[in-house]
């Protein structure tokens, strides 16, 4: 047999022409079935090792190579590594988003908690209020003195940003302003006239509206589902107040009056819509509206009823002064702060959740004012009331319904 020199696997390592390709040299044509002069491929699990020539070097070593067992667990060790390292990342980017929503959810609750207790302080201080003050246009000027205080304080303090107001913004803020303060005065003097429970079962009625307005001015035509909707709530409210024990004319149409003011100012709202680029985020806008109401009810209040709420006023009828301020005070800070906190819930969550959110505030109130009260309820009184709740829970589910565009 020849040797491996002999077969030129091997060369002397004197040599000192350049190497030439490993290649196996077959004396036979019938030896290891590889051409004459072709090359060697190395077996799998073997790995080709050379040493280029270098300055110094005359000659490159050619050898076969295997992969040693300890780099092979090396490299499986660090493929599991990074394989471990990468679930465990994924993990804790699904923990993080976990706990961030958990967070979120908590927060909305209770921002919808505060909505309600708010709404609540400011329906109870302010009935009793109206009952031994009966001055609705001066309690209601406080009550946006009170805000526009608040306001102020937060955009000096930074707690909200200042905002830049062009003329034509307030030209377009105007009208919004002048129904805002029409619906709050409406309102009062609703609480002044009948019970906290049967002015919210009118108001329930601001879908009604909400569709009338809409079709009048802005041509949207609801659909047969929502007009069905609106007729519980139109028997409800007609129901409650046949049976209701308090009930005068006064009260009934400045909570209907109040209802056609708000909804115009959702109207309005559209209608004057202040370009895209120059829009305002709802609490700035809700902050500039109150600061436009003060100013705008002071002059009708110096004009009607006078200024009331002085010490000797009050002193003189009799009243209990630090009484009245604690209460007008409670309920004014209350006003402000459960409207702010309903355009807080109304950035985080879509209108059809706010609206049913404002219909469950409504059966709330309306409970706590009749325990706390103890005002007299009819079976058929609370039959009317809830199937006017009921109506707007119904509404609102219906409203998300968009109709099917008509194909051509």
């Amino acid at each position: 047999m020849q040797s491996a020199a002999a077969v030129g696997l091997l060369r002397p390592c004197g040599a000192t022409t350049a190497a030439a390709p490993l290649q196996l040299r077959n004396p036979s044509p019938r030896g290891f079935g590889v051409g004459v002069g072709q090359p060697l491929l190395p077996p799998r699990g073997l790995r080709l090792s050379a040493v280029a020539p270098r300055a110094g070097i005359s000659a490159r070593r050619i050898g076969l190579v295997p992969v040693s067992p300890e780099q092979e667990d090396e490299r499986r060790r660090g493929a599991r590594d990074v394989a471990v390292a990468a679930t465990a990342a994924a993990a804790g980017e699904a923990g993080a988003e976990e706990g961030g929503g958990l967070a979120k959810t908590l927060q909305l609750g209770a921002l919808f908690g505060l909505w309600y207790l708010f709404n609540i302080y400011f329906n109870i201080y302010n009935k009793q209020v109206l009952k031994v003050f009966p001055y609705p246009i001066n309690i209601t000027n406080v009550q946006f003195a009170v805000g526009t205080v608040i306001a102020l304080f937060m955009w000096i303090t930074g707690i909200l940003k200042r905002p830049k107001i062009s003329g034509a913004q307030l030209a377009a803020i105007l009208p919004l302003a002048m129904v805002h303060t029409m619906g709050n005065l409406f309102t009062n003097m609703s609480l002044g006239k009948v019970a906290v429970s049967f002015t919210h079962t009118i108001k329930a009625m601001e879908p009604f509206f909400s569709v009338l307005l809409s079709a009048l001015f802005l041509g949207e035509m609801p659909t047969p589902f929502v007009v069905l909707s609106l007729v519980p709530i139109v028997g409800g409210v007609a129901l409650a107040s046949l049976t209701e024990a308090s009930f005068n004319w006064a009260g009934f149409w400045s909570a209907m009056a109040s209802n056609v003011t708000f909804q115009s100012r959702n109207v309005l709202s559209k209608k004057l819509m202040v370009k895209k680029e120059e829009s305002l985020d709802n609490i700035t806008l809700f902050s500039i509206i109150t600061v436009m109401s003060f100013f705008l009810l002071a002059p009708v209040t110096l004009l009607t009823e006078g200024v009331k709420v002085t010490p000797t006023v009050l002193q003189s009828a009799g009243l209990n002064l630090k009484q009245i301020y604690t209460r007008s005070l409670i309920a004014a800070f209350c006003f402000h702060a459960y409207q702010q906190v309903s355009y807080m819930i109304l950035a985080r969550v879509s209108p059809v959740t706010h609206s049913v959110g404002n219909c469950v505030k409504r059966v709330v109130v309306i409970v706590t004012s009749v325990l706390f009260f103890r005002t007299p309820v009819s079976p058929i009184n609370s039959l009317g009331t809830g199937v006017a709740l009921a109506g707007v829970f119904l509404y609102s589910q219906l409203k998300r319904l968009k109709p099917k565009p008509k194909t051509a």
